[in-house]
């Protein structure tokens, strides 16, 4: 298999350059299996908004309709009841019931850390503050395509929980061969202690729970990872309901340098590569013989693993290694990139760590590998892609909350400086904020 190694002029205009949604080229493959189900050549935008569009309008009739024509399922109820998520978890086996149980556990320890209360402030002026209440209600979208993920349901649903969100709802595609939802992940929303869940996926999942239906009420915030046609959906319906972000295939950058062993870092590498045929997993290292040994393990261990094809796609095209003048360098080309998880598998790492400015998660020495961030270490794994790390952050319990601000001052406060908001007024030309501003001068 190919692993290539770059230098990093070449790394910039090719595996470190990144394309916005704008630029997306479809394959055809793709734009014919949207003509096979819509009946016209449609993008997966205007697919998508078909499909939500008739939801919004329909309700059940429309949900039915979709999943009968997008998956071949023809349903009356889509719900399913909590008694059969009890019984998964008790038919699974004990070791993995166990390891779901401890990694729901630090998820919640991890959380419950996070300050996230109200504050109150009070002076001669008053009283000024900030209410933060949990939302009302919040869905959580379970990918399930190649396989099911369990991890992504705890790591939403239990943060939701922490903050104290009322109602928690999840939905994940049945399997296709069976049409029924894998134990793993109904044990999963036992553990959660989710409050519904439906077997439900792709852009209709999306649409019922921004919407609502006759038997699925609406929901305040979507959460969640998915494939094209629910990252799609988000965004359409972004406005009529919140959403964690729009997050892409996942993304994984490894500082290295000469100490490394080169079969963790390859390791880790291919974890991140089998995700599907578009993740992404670079090295950035200034040691080129570190960059050749991984080569000889990637290619090495890559025969033993079970998405083997999956890794021979992903890793030529999107990843590989780049050969860096020095580790400070190698910081900055990966802050520039804005990864979701960035690793230092460095002598020193924690020398680096006050360098990094843009990740999702940054994964310290070799022992905290990124693999214990997606199942067990505590944060949520859900994190930005896209380059979103610029500005966004981790699933955490501030997706659950919202601030309310509290203003309650004393009258001569409010007298006094109603005096400067008449003037500001005043110059925006707004005459009724004025004036209700000098009734309270007097």
């Amino acid at each position: 298999m190919n692993f290539p190694i770059y230098d990093l002029e070449t790394a910039r205009r090719t595996i470190l350059q990144r394309r916005g949604w704008s630029e997306t080229d479809y394959p055809d493959s793709l734009l014919d299996g949207i003509e096979r189900i819509f009946g016209q050549r449609l993008t997966p935008e205007q697919a998508v908004a078909r499909v939500l569009a008739d939801i919004r309008e329909q309700g059940d009739a429309g949900l039915r309709h979709w999943m009968e024509r997008i998956d071949g399922v023809r349903a009356e109820s889509v719900a399913v009841p909590s008694h059969q998520w009890d019984a998964a978890l008790e038919r699974i086996d004990p070791d993995l019931r166990e390891a779901l149980w401890a990694a729901a556990d630090r998820i919640a320890a991890f959380h419950r850390r996070q300050p996230a209360h109200s504050w109150i402030h009070q002076d001669e002026d008053g009283t000024l503050g900030q209410l933060v209440r949990p939302l009302d209600s919040v869905g959580v979208y379970v990918p399930g395509g190649s396989a099911p993920l369990p991890s992504s349901l705890l790591m939403a649903a239990v943060v939701a929980r922490v903050a104290g969100v009322q109602r928690v709802i999840a939905m994940t595609p049945p399997n296709r061969k069976t049409g029924r939802i894998p134990d793993v992940i109904l044990a999963a929303a036992a553990i959660a202690e989710i409050d519904e869940l439906y077997a439900l996926g792709g852009a209709q999942a999306i649409g019922a729970m921004a919407f609502g239906t006759e038997s699925i009420a609406p929901v305040d915030k979507i959460v969640g990872p998915g494939g094209l046609f629910v990252t799609l959906a988000k965004r359409q319906v972004f406005g009529v309901v919140g959403i964690d972000g729009l997050p892409g295939p996942t993304e994984t950058i490894v500082i290295a340098d000469a100490s490394a062993h080169p079969g963790m870092v390859a390791a880790d590498l291919l974890a991140q590569a089998e995700h599907d045929i578009l993740a992404t997993a670079i090295l950035l290292t200034p040691s080129r013989e570190l960059a050749e040994a991984v080569r000889d393990e990637v290619t090495e261990r890559v025969t033993t693993l079970s998405r083997a094809q999956i890794i021979a796609q992903s890793l030529p095209a999107r990843g590989g290694a780049v050969i860096t003048p020095d580790l400070a360098t190698a910081v900055e080309e990966a802050n520039r990139y804005a990864p979701e998880h960035l690793c230092l598998s460095v002598a020193d790492p924690w020398s680096l760590v006050p360098l990094v400015r843009h990740t999702g998660g940054v994964f310290v020495g070799e022992s905290s590998f990124e693999v214990l961030g997606d199942y067990i270490a505590g944060p949520s794994h859900i994190m930005p892609t896209e380059g979103t790390a610029r500005y966004a952050s981790p699933v955490n319990v501030e997706d659950f909350v919202k601030r309310i601000s509290l203003i309650a001052l004393t009258p001569e406060a409010g007298a006094a400086l109603s005096a400067i908001a008449a003037r500001i007024a005043d110059a925006e030309g707004l005459d009724a904020h004025a004036a209700s501003a000098r009734e309270r001068i007097g």
